[in-house]
């Protein structure tokens, strides 16, 4: 399901596939616990196609974003697929947070990395 690892000083969390509609409380909840360990190191939610098109992935995603707001960690997605990245920008602009989105892993944790620096 959600795999971490800590990669050049940053939170590397992958989802690669469809958790299911029934656990979106369990993934904003595995995430938020890992973020709360490793805090303040900043965070990069890589999600694999099949889990980007998931509705209660980009939920998760989005709560999972709130909370490392509120907590002063930076935050970052990164997913191949078009639609989850338009379908998370919308979402986080109408809720006022500004998520910064990247279509390749690498490049999501060197920005992360270079941010925290």
């Amino acid at each position: 399901m959600l795999m971490h690892a800590l990669e050049s000083g940053v939170l590397v969390l992958t989802l690669d596939d469809d958790p299911g509609p029934t656990v979106q409380t369990t993934l904003a909840a595995l995430i938020s616990d890992l973020v709360h360990v490793h805090a303040p190191t900043p965070v990069v939610i890589v999600l694999g196609a099949a889990a980007a098109a998931a509705p209660p992935v980009i939920d998760a995603v989005l709560r999972a974003h709130r909370m490392c707001s509120q907590s002063d960690v930076l935050m970052s997605v990164a997913t191949p697929s078009a639609p989850a990245r338009r379908a998370l920008e919308t979402q986080a602009t109408a809720h006022g947070a500004g998520l910064v989105i990247h279509a390749r892993t690498d490049t999501a944790i060197t920005t992360a990395y270079a941010a925290a620096a």
